[in-house]
């Protein structure tokens, strides 16, 4: 850790880092397909999908989209490079089915029980997540991990989005941690790496996707490796 200070407070991204959007995602969307759009192959909707749903929270986390935007563009867009033709209402239905049934799938990454296990006697462990509050804490309970941590910081209670330093700040003064003190683990090199850097945080970078990446980022390609750090 930097200038080899005392780490005890942790703080974890979810989705993509401790929770498997990726397969979670694409069960909610294979469920929805095979009954309300029976064509479209599920493959061939998710690889249209992700990249666009990547942009549009980029956009959304630089507050250039509204959540609202977000929900309809990312299917709307998807729909449209599928050249698959469907109204707006039907987009705004899939939409809200999407947000229903997202949190039911609850895989998580590999490895993410047995380090939780690990660092909760070592660390006091918290999640900052720029997810939608309700959906977000649905995750977090449906897959049995809400015992594992302190405080739970969301982009809607703070009132600003990662990579902001304000929901930084939030965050230790909900967990009455000191930036010095704690660390942040996440797979966004914008809203988790860079977002913490610039408000004092360590930070280990969650690279399982193996990007590249500055060499003077500590960065992990599995949970596990969580050990040769904290």
């Amino acid at each position: 850790m930097k200038n080899n200070t005392i780490i005890t407070d942790v703080f974890f991204d979810l989705d993509h880092t401790l929770w498997d959007f990726d397969k979670n995602s694409e069960l909610a969307f294979e469920s929805i397909l095979k009954k309300n759009h029976p064509t479209i192959e599920v493959n061939a909707f998710i690889e249209k999908y992700i990249p666009i749903n990547q942009a549009c929270w980029k956009l959304y986390q630089n507050d250039e989209i509204s959540h609202i935007e977000l929900r309809y563009n990312r299917l709307k867009h998807t729909f449209d490079a599928l050249d698959y033709v469907v109204s707006d209402s039907l987009i705004d239905e899939m939409a809200e089915e999407y947000i229903q049934l997202l949190p039911l799938n609850n895989y998580l990454f590999d490895g993410a029980i047995e380090i939780l296990e690990y660092l909760k006697d070592k660390y006091r462990l918290h999640i900052i997540t720029n997810g939608f509050a309700d959906v977000q804490y649905k995750k977090i309970s449906n897959s049995n991990i809400e015992t594992y941590f302190q405080t739970i910081t969301n982009s809607e209670n703070a009132g600003v989005k990662k990579p902001n330093p304000i929901i930084f700040e939030y965050a230790l003064n909900s967990a009455n941690s000191k930036k010095e003190n704690s660390i942040m683990i996440g797979d966004c090199l914008d809203a988790d790496v860079q977002g913490a850097l610039n408000a004092g945080l360590d930070v280990i970078f969650f690279n399982d996707k193996k990007v590249e990446a500055q060499h003077n980022i500590k960065q992990i390609n599995h949970l596990l490796e969580l050990k040769n750090y904290l």
